[in-house]
Parts: structure tokens; sequence; C-alpha cells
């Protein structure tokens, strides 16, 4: 039987994984050609002029696997549905082949860095689908996994350019990630065809940017590399969005990382700590990023949809996931959808398999979400305003003002009516926006039923 395992051990090694022979292969000698180190390919179709100021991208997440039918052509039926939440940034999760070796089925498995999937389509159907976003004013970025690859991607014919121990391929340390074989950046030809390959999806493609994986396991030096070549592209303004929340990533030219901290105590906030914990949380994510930089904001992504719970779950239903919602997107920072919320989908969702969603879900909740992005979008106060807070235990409160224009939020975090003394001036008077009413006050006193929130903007 010990045998019988070594001999199926080596012919996993030598006949599944290209060039997995024991060999140390190294770097590709100077002056030879390596193939996974292309030339550019021609420009494919006019870089998108439209893309929007960091301070204002509102983004949404695609799970392909999430969309009826589960792929790029799905997507394209569903970008007006998109748009009419004041999406300007579309993210689309791994479109790569995925690996078949200790394969799991995930998309961040990725076998080849320069194909589509054949479950999601084609690369006509990639380019027709950028063609429809940028018609529409939305940019689109792809998922881009740099830590890892598939056991059996091509690129392990070098066996230097991935991390060993004992001579041995590895998967990422200190993960469960077995799927995955570990890259090394100390590898610069490896470095090269990654470059190479990101280059291939803006040009021959004609896709925004990218949101990267893992981020924070990937040095700063290749981040800063890579990105400088992106940059270099005549004609382009490129998306970098890092998942990670090191500080280096600004350096390195992303111009967002993730509000993990911010995301963590939402979620404390709805489980009964005091509201105003998250002003503090927010200004110290805030505290040493750059000007023009920004935190993406979220209730939910595929990760914690998948492994977590769902927003109608974690918040506490319908009002309360709409509530938090209403603090992630107009505290600051940059907001991000991920498609299912809209629609309420209480259950998790993966993404290793498809799901379908019913899109006519909840139309009260969507109708909801597109009012108050419509005014998102429209208010700069919302949008880039500067931050007064107010201290409650039970309810988010805070104005935001840019030149003239003054917003007022106050969010109910709790699930039973509260009320609130709130003086914000004297002779001051806010109006609801999506009511057009003014805001009811007796005696200096706010009640707000439970998990609601109010918008409103300051007409004296």
């Amino acid at each position: 039987m010990k045998n019988l395992l070594k001999l199926s051990l080596f012919f996993i090694l030598v006949v599944l994984i290209p060039g997995c022979t024991g060999k140390d292969d190294k770097d590709t000698p100077a002056g030879t050609t390596n193939e996974f180190i292309l030339p550019d390919p021609p420009q494919y179709g006019a870089p998108f002029q439209d893309i929007p100021a960091t301070e204002d991208v509102v983004m949404y997440e695609v799970n392909l696997r999430a969309f009826s039918p589960a792929n790029l052509n799905g997507v394209i039926a569903k970008l007006d549905h998109i748009r009419s939440l004041g999406v300007n940034v579309i993210w689309l999760m791994p479109v790569f082949p995925i690996g078949s070796v200790n394969s799991v089925n995930s998309p961040y498995c990725v076998k080849n860095y320069r194909e589509v999937n054949q479950e999601f389509g084609t690369i006509a159907d990639m380019r027709r689908l950028t063609d429809e976003a940028h018609s529409r004013g939305m940019a689109v970025i792809l998922d881009w996994v740099a830590n890892h690859t598939s056991w059996d991607n091509p690129w392990l014919k070098y066996q230097s350019w991935y991390t060993r121990e004992n001579g041995q391929v590895i998967h990422p340390a200190g993960t469960n990630w077995e799927d995955v074989a570990d890259l090394n950046f100390d590898s610069p030809d490896m470095r090269k065809a990654m470059i190479s390959a990101l280059k291939y999806w803006i040009l021959d493609a004609n896709i925004d940017g990218y949101r990267c994986d893992a981020a924070d396991m990937v040095p700063f030096e290749f981040w800063k590399q890579a990105i400088d070549s992106l940059n270099g592209i005549p004609g382009r303004n490129v998306i970098m969005l890092a998942e990670g929340a090191r500080s280096d990533h600004f350096t390195a030219g992303f111009s967002m990382n993730y509000a993990w901290d911010f995301y963590g105590k939402l979620k404390s906030v709805f489980s009964g700590q005091a509201a105003s914990a998250l002003f503090t949380t927010h200004a110290s994510e805030y505290s040493s990023i750059p000007a023009g930089k920004h935190k993406l904001r979220f209730t939910t992504n595929h990760d914690e949809s998948a492994w977590d719970a769902t927003p109608v779950t974690l918040f506490g239903g319908i009002e309360g996931a709409l509530a938090a919602s209403a603090i992630a997107v107009y505290m600051g920072g940059v907001p991000l959808f991920y498609g299912s919320q809209e629609v309420g989908r209480a259950a998790t969702l993966p993404f290793f398999t498809n799901t379908t969603l019913d899109w006519n879900a909840n139309p009260d909740m969507l109708t909801a979400y597109r009012s108050m992005m419509e005014f998102y979008t429209g208010s700069e106060a919302a949008r880039k305003g500067s931050l007064v807070s107010y201290p409650y235990a039970d309810a988010c409160v805070f104005t935001k003002t840019s030149g003239t224009e003054e917003i007022l939020v106050m969010v109910n975090v709790r699930n039973s009516a509260i009320s609130i003394d709130f003086t914000p001036g004297e002779g001051t008077i806010y109006s609801d926006v999506f009511m057009g009413t003014p805001i009811d006050r007796e005696h200096n006193t706010v009640t707000l039923e439970p998990f609601q929130y109010v918008i409103a903007r300051k007409i004296r």
C-alpha cells in the first residue's frame, strides 16, 4: 500500500503538474525567451475615459456563479440593474480556468492567467461585457490572484517560481488552502510573467484595473513594480483595490484597501456595543491614509456571505441590513455592494458552486437601496463632506458638510424604538430627503423606530 501511494504521488507530481520533475529549475537565463513573458497585445477598443475619482467610486462585486445564466452573458443582462444602484465600478470575481488537482472548485485556484474559464464564456464575451459596461458609464475590474496558482498551472514548469520546503512546492503557509501552490516573489521571471498577464487583460479585454486578492500576503516590492508598469500603459487611469489593510498598499500605488476594522465594529454595534464606537474606528482607519486614497466600506462581500452570514442575518433582518448600509455608505469611504444583498438574500451564498438568485425578492428593499444611492451619488456632502459626530449608545448620528451643503444622518442600530436628545443648533432645520418633511423634534428629542435611518439635508 505504501509503494502504491508513493507511485500515485509521483504520477501527480510528474504527469499532472507540468514541470514537477524534482529538478531545481532556475529562472530563464539571460538572453533567452520565457514562454510566459509575452509581448503586449494590441489595444482592443478605446480606453475608458470616465474612470471615477476614488472618492466618487461606488463598487459592485459580481459572483458570476450567482447570476442567471451563471456566466458573463448573465452579468451583461443585469448591467442596467447594477447601474440603478449608482454603481460606476464593477468588480468581477476571478474569470480564469480553475485547477483540477486537489481542487475544491474555487475560482481563486487559477489554472491559467490568460484564459477565460469556459464555464463563464469566452474572451469575446469578456470584451462585450466591458463594451456594454463602458457604454453605461461603468468601469470593470478583475479579481487578480497573485499569491498562488493551481497545482496544474503551467507555471509549475519552473519550480523556482514557487515557495518550496525540502525541495517541494508548498501551499501558502499559515493557511488551509491546500488546493493552491504558493508563488515565490523572489523570482524575477515569475514577477515579469505576472505583470505581462496583468497588462494582457487591460489591453486585450479593455478592463480598467484590478481587485487584488490576499494583497497582504504579497510583497510591497512586487505591487510597486506591477502598478508602476500598469500606470505606464498609455491613456490609462488604472483602478487598484487591495484586499488587505497594510498601509504600504497606498505607497505601492493602490487607491483603496479594505475597511476590515469598520466592518467588524459595525457587527459589534448591531450586537449591542455603543454606536459611538464606530466613529473611533472610522477615525483610526483614516488616520494614516494619504490624501485621495480610501477604505472600501461594506456590510458583506463574497467571503462574508459564504462563510459568515448575509447582512439580513447579521444585522437583524431587512430593516437592519438597510440601516447598517446607511452607516457604511454615508460615514465615509468607498461603498461596496455584493450582488444579492440588494434583494435581501438571507441564506449564505457560496461561490464554489452555482446558486440561482431570486432577483424579484424583497422589491421594497431594492427600492430603498436605489433611493439611498440616488441621493448619495448626487450629494457632494454625502460623498466627501467633512464629518461631525454625535456620540450616542443606540444611534449613529453625524453630519457631513461640503461648501454650503450639510446633511444629517441618524440611524437606530437597535431593533426597538429609541429617543435621543438632539440639539443641532438654534434655528437649524433639516428636511428628510426621502419624505420631504422637516425632522420631527419635540423639545429637541427625536424618536427613531426600530432600525430606522434618516437622511436629511439642512434647509436653514
